[in-house]
C-alpha cells in the first residue's frame, strides 16, 4: 500500500505547472499586406511540463505562423493559439475618455427624459383636477380669479422646463454625433477580445529562456507614396519616398524596430498548372466564356482614398466607355461613367473596384489611388484554334555536372564570352536559348542573369536532359543554368540612415530608429529614400483624346531607384501641382511621369472642311478625313512638343483605306500612329496636317 508522501511525490512529478507571462513587442516586418510579429518573453522553467500562457495578443493572429525560439535544452510538446471573449483589449486614454463622455451624456439625456416625464404627469394631474367647487358650494370671482392665475402660471412653467429639457436633450445628441464623429475617425474597432498563446515545454531541468515568440497578423500593413519636385524645366527631380505604415491589430505597436517589406504574404504562391485543352461543339445559347488569364498587378490596397475619381477607355481605340460600371466589391456602392467617360466615386467598405461595360472584359482592381484611370479589353468574340506538329526524341541519359568555382568571369563564361573560361557541363546544353536559369532558389529571366555581380556568385550547375526536366517540368527542356551567390542580397545605407537590403524577390527598408504605431488604423508617413533623380523634360500633346498639354519627364534607369507602383504628389516651381500615378512595372526602358498641365501651350484640332465629304463609287461609299492641328506656345521660353495622332487600322477586307497622307509626322504604319516633334519659340504658332480616305460597302456602317 502506497503512502502519503509516496501518493504525493507521484503527483509532482506527473503534474503540469501553469504561468502566465507577459510579453513585450520588440520587432515588426510590416509587409504590404500584413506584419510579422517579435515578441520577447523571460520565462524560468522548472524541471518536467509547464504551459505558459501568452495573454493580451492580438485577435487576428495566423497560426499557421507562430513560431518560438531561444528554447536552448526545453522541447515544445505543443502551440495552441485561441480567443479570449473574457479578456478584454486596452484602450487608449483618448478614446476611453470619448467613450466616457458618450456613456456620461447618455445618462444626462435619460435625466431629461425623466422630468419631462413628470412634467406631463404633473400637467395631466392639473387637467383632471381643475373643476372648482361642487352642487352645494359656489366659487366665488376672487378664488376663480385665484385658481385661474395659478393654473397659468403652473402650466406655463412646466410647458417651458419641457421646452428647455427638450432643448437641453437635442444639445446632448448634438454633442454625442460629434463625439461618435471623432471615434470613427480614431477607427475604434468594435472587437474587444484578445488572443492568447498558449505553449507546453519540457525539460529535465530548470532553465531561464529568453523566448521570442513570431507570428504573423493580417490587419496591418504600408503602401508606398512619392513626392515628384522639380524646380525648374532641366533640372533634375528629387523623389522623396515615403512609406504609410497602418495597423489596427488590436495591439500597440511602443517603441519597436520597423522593417518594411515589399513581400505579400498573402500572395497566391501556387504555380497555375496548365492542363490539355480539348475542343468540341457548344450550344450557340450557351454562356460559355473562354478562360482568361489572371492578370499581374503590383497594386496594393491604400485604405486611406476616401474618393476615386478617373476615366475609363477602350484598349482598341483610347475612346471614353460612356455608361460603364464602376462598382465597389463587396457592395451596392457604384456609379456608371459619363458620356467623356468620367467617374468619381465614394469608397465604403471595399477595397477592390469592378470595371464593366458590355462586349468588354472585366477589370477588378485594389483600390490604390485617388486617380484610376482603366483601359478595358473587348471581350473576345471568336476562340483562335491554332493546330502546331510537333515531335519528340529520346533523350540522353546523361547525369549533370557542377562547378564550384567562384570568379568574376564565372557568368560571362556561360556564354563563351570570355577567352580561356568554360563551364563543365554548358557546352553540351542542347541551345543556349530559352535557358531556364534558377538564381538562388528563384527562377530568373536571362537578362537579371546578366546583370549578378560576377563577384558575388559562389557556384554554377548545369542540369541538362532528363534530370533537369524531371525537376522543372518542359520548361526545362533546353536546361537549367541554377546559380547560387555568396549573399542573396546586396545591402546599402542611404543618407536617411535606411538599411536597403535588396534579395532576388523583395526589398527590405530596416528603418534606422524606433517607432510607436497604435492599434487605430491612421497613418504613419515614414520617409525610407530620397533621390535626385536626372529626368527629361518635355511636353506631350495627343487632342484626339485630350487637348490639354501635359508637362512630362522621362526618367531612364528608372529600375535602380526600387519603385513601386503608386500615387505621387507632384510639386513644380515650388507650387502643388496635382497628382500622378507611377507605374514602374512597365516593360519600357524609361518612366515617363505627368507633372500637370500648362495652360500657356494651346492646341487645337479641327476636321477640314474643305476636305470633308462623302461619295459613292459603285457599291462602295467613300468618306473623306482631313485634320489641322495648331499648335501655339504663349510661354516666355522656347519648347519641345510631342504630338501624337493616329490613322484607323483596318480589321476587315471590305473596309480599305486609301490617300493617306501622314504630313510631315513619323508614321508607325502597324499602329497607325502619327507623331511629331515640334519645336515652338515663344509666341509662336506651327500646324501640321494629316488625312485619308475610307472605302467600304454602302449600307453598312462601321465606327468612325
Amino acid at each position: 500500500m502506497k503512502t502519503i508522501s509516496q501518493i504525493l511525490l507521484i503527483f509532482l512529478f506527473t503534474s503540469i505547472l501553469y504561468s502566465q507571462e507577459s510579453s513585450t513587442i520588440t520587432a515588426v516586418t510590416v509587409y504590404l499586406d500584413g506584419a510579422e510579429i517579435n515578441r520577447k518573453a523571460t520565462v524560468n522553467l522548472k524541471s518536467g511540463t509547464t504551459e505558459i500562457i501568452f495573454n493580451n495578443l492580438s485577435p487576428d493572429i495566423e497560426e499557421s505562423s507562430i513560431q518560438i525560439s531561444g528554447l536552448k535544452g526545453a522541447s515544445i510538446l505543443s502551440i495552441n493559439y485561441g480567443i479570449n471573449y473574457l479578456s478584454k483589449q486596452k484602450q487608449k486614454d483618448s478614446i476611453t475618455a470619448l467613450q466616457n463622455e458618450l456613456e456620461d451624456m447618455d445618462k444626462k439625456i435619460r435625466a431629461h427624459y425623466n422630468l419631462i416625464a413628470g412634467y406631463n404627469e404633473e400637467i395631466s394631474l392639473i387637467q383632471s383636477n381643475k373643476r372648482l367647487g361642487n352642487e352645494n358650494e359656489v366659487v366665488n370671482l376672487e378664488q376663480l380669479k385665484s385658481f385661474a392665475s395659478y393654473y397659468r402660471e403652473r402650466i406655463t412653467d412646466l410647458k417651458s422646463d419641457i421646452d428647455v429639457s427638450n432643448q437641453k436633450i437635442k444639445d446632448y445628441e448634438s454633442s454625442k454625433l460629434d463625439v461618435s464623429r471623432q471615434l470613427a475617425e480614431f477607427n475604434v474597432d468594435e472587437k474587444v477580445q484578445t488572443g492568447e498563446i498558449k505553449l507546453k515545454l519540457n525539460t529535465v531541468k530548470s532553465e531561464k529562456l529568453d523566448l521570442i515568440i513570431t507570428y504573423n497578423i493580417k490587419d496591418a500593413g504600408w503602401f508606398p507614396m512619392y513626392d515628384l519636385k522639380a524646380e525648374k524645366i532641366n533640372s533634375p527631380i528629387n523623389l522623396e519616398y515615403k512609406a504609410h505604415v497602418y495597423q489596427n491589430s488590436g495591439c500597440d505597436w511602443t517603441d519597436v524596430k520597423l522593417v518594411l517589406s515589399t513581400s505579400d504574404p498573402n500572395t497566391n504562391n501556387e504555380r497555375p498548372i496548365v492542363n490539355p485543352k480539348y475542343l468540341n461543339f457548344i450550344s450557340p445559347y450557351s454562356n460559355y466564356t473562354s478562360q482568361r488569364a489572371t492578370k499581374s498587378y503590383n497594386y496594393k490596397y491604400n485604405p486611406s482614398v476616401k474618393t476615386v475619381s478617373g476615366v475609363v477607355t477602350s484598349n482598341s481605340d483610347g475612346l471614353p466607355l460612356p455608361g460603364a460600371n464602376v462598382i465597389e466589391k463587396g457592395t451596392s456602392n457604384g456609379v456608371q461613367t459619363d458620356f467623356d467617360g468620367r467617374y468619381s466615386l465614394k469608397t465604403t467598405t471595399g477595397n477592390k473596384l469592378v470595371y464593366s461595360y458590355i462586349g468588354f472584359d472585366t477589370e477588378e482592381l485594389p483600390i490604390h489611388s485617388s486617380i484610376m484611370n482603366v483601359t478595358l479589353n473587348e471581350g473576345a468574340q471568336l476562340d483562335e484554334v491554332v493546330v502546331m506538329g510537333y515531335s519528340s526524341s529520346p533523350g540522353s541519359s546523361g547525369s549533370y555536372t557542377t562547378s564550384s568555382i567562384a570568379s568574376k568571369d564565372l557568368v560571362n563564361g556561360l556564354y563563351g564570352s570570355v577567352s580561356g573560361i568554360r563551364i563543365r557541363g554548358a557546352s553540351s546544353l542542347p541551345s543556349k536559348n530559352n535557358l531556364l536559369f534558377i538564381v538562388d532558389g528563384i527562377p530568373v529571366k536571362e537578362k537579371a542573369v546578366k546583370n549578378i555581380d560576377p563577384d558575388s556568385v559562389e557556384s554554377i550547375e548545369i542540369l541538362k536532359d532528363n534530370e533537369a526536366t524531371s525537376i522543372y517540368g518542359s520548361r526545362a527542356s533546353n536546361g537549367v543554368v541554377i546559380i547560387n551567390t555568396k549573399n542573396h542580397s546586396t545591402k546599402k545605407v542611404n543618407d536617411l540612415g535606411v538599411r536597403i537590403d535588396t534579395g532576388i524577390t523583395n526589398i527590405r527598408f530596416e528603418i534606422d530608429k524606433t517607432y510607436s504605431i497604435p492599434s487605430d488604423g491612421d497613418i504613419t508617413v515614414i520617409e525610407i529614400d530620397r533621390f535626385d533623380v536626372p529626368a527629361k523634360y518635355d511636353y506631350f500633346a495627343a487632342p484626339l483624346l485630350n487637348e490639354n498639354v501635359f508637362l512630362t519627364a522621362k526618367i531612364g534607369n528608372w529600375e535602380r531607384y526600387n519603385l513601386l507602383p503608386a500615387e505621387a504628389n507632384v510639386y513644380f516651381e515650388g507650387s502643388y501641382s496635382g497628382k500622378t500615378n507611377i507605374n514602374p512595372s512597365a516593360t519600357t526602358d524609361s518612366l515617363t511621369i505627368s507633372l500637370g498641365v500648362d495652360p500657356n501651350i494651346i492646341v487645337k484640332r479641327t476636321q477640314r472642311n474643305d476636305f470633308k465629304k462623302t461619295t459613292f463609287i459603285g457599291s462602295n461609299k467613300v468618306v473623306y478625313k482631313a485634320f489641322e492641328i495648331e499648335v501655339r506656345n504663349n510661354k516666355t521660353l522656347e519648347i519641345q512638343l510631342t504630338l501624337l495622332d493616329r490613322i484607323p487600322i483596318t480589321q476587315n477586307r471590305a473596309i480599305k483605306l486609301d490617300d493617306i497622307d501622314t504630313g510631315t509626322s513619323d508614321y508607325d504604319k502597324e499602329k497607325g500612329i502619327l507623331k511629331w516633334t515640334i519645336d515652338l519659340r515663344p509666341g509662336e504658332t506651327d500646324k501640321v496636317n494629316h488625312s485619308y480616305a475610307i472605302k467600304y460597302p454602302k449600307g453598312k456602317r462601321i465606327n468612325l
